[in-house]
């Protein structure tokens, strides 16, 4: 039986230039960064389509061609479709999300482009407006959340600084009633007219956490089975859980713990 409440799209934001993993992403783009042997792209488009996903949507600026070229072997029988953000290098992802606005009109997974993780862990995110969050880790910066009763998050706030109360890293997973995308396009609309289009979107959240207009259901990821890739120290994390580990003479080493995997 279909089930229709499932995700089946997700809109991947691609756009930006990855500065803070150069010299790799020079002429590359940062999805394409490998972690140990497969791109994280790879890995990505191989969770969605290993859990039902049949339509992808992508966000292209830096290199955006090497994506295409990419995903015109890796994608299977995914649709794909794109979306250029010609002004990637001056503003942040909140003008790349506002950008899909034309190409989504139904539920959606919001996924940033730099995640590995294993593909079991999407298996609660497939029902619509749930966020993805994790216990903090000290290699952990960024946005995080409050939570309330039952789980739904209480706020957001831009950092992971010391709190009265606990507080739980943002993912970058996010799935998208398409009541709360219908809302969350006008407010989006709202910042692009105002010209605040250097901000995360997350902005958008924390305002309609704030007003009642948004209710996220909390997922919890296992803190050590995800790594969001930012810098070449992330990179080198990422390859300790992920990759193999390898000697300076290029022969693997045998794993002290057991590697996890993607499928």
């Amino acid at each position: 039986m279909t089930d229709f409440n499932r995700i089946s799209t997700a809109l991947l934001l691609a756009a930006g230039t990855g500065s803070r993993l150069r010299p790799l992403t020079r002429n590359a783009p940062k999805c394409l960064t490998e972690v140990g042997g497969r791109a994280i792209l790879d890995r990505l488009v191989h969770a969605l389509r290993a859990k039902g996903f049949n339509r992808l949507v992508v966000v292209l600026g830096h290199q955006g061609d090497q994506i295409r070229e990419f995903l015109r072997y890796k994608a299977g029988d995914m649709r794909v479709d794109y979306v250029v953000n010609p002004d990637y290098r001056t503003t942040n992802n909140l003008y790349s999300l506002w950008l899909a606005r034309q190409q989504i009109q139904e539920p959606f997974l919001l996924v940033e482009s730099d995640l590995v993780f294993e593909a079991r862990m999407l298996d609660d995110m497939l029902y619509p407006d749930r966020i993805a969050i994790s216990r903090l880790r000290p290699w952990m910066n960024g946005t995080t959340v409050a939570l309330g009763s039952g789980n739904r998050v209480a706020a957001f706030h831009p950092d992971c600084n010391n709190a009265a109360t606990p507080r739980y890293k943002t993912v970058n997973l996010y799935s998208l009633s398409l009541k709360t995308w219908q809302t969350m396009e006008e407010r989006l609309s709202n910042y692009v007219s105002d010209g605040r289009i250097g901000v995360y979107y997350e902005a958008v959240f924390a305002d309609m956490v704030a007003d009642g207009s948004l209710a996220f259901d909390a997922v919890f990821f296992d803190a050590d089975r995800w790594y969001e890739i930012d810098t070449l120290a992330d990179l080198d994390a990422a390859e300790k859980l992920f990759g193999s580990r390898r000697s300076i003479t290029g022969r693997s080493l045998v794993a002290t713990e057991p590697v996890p995997t993607l499928a």
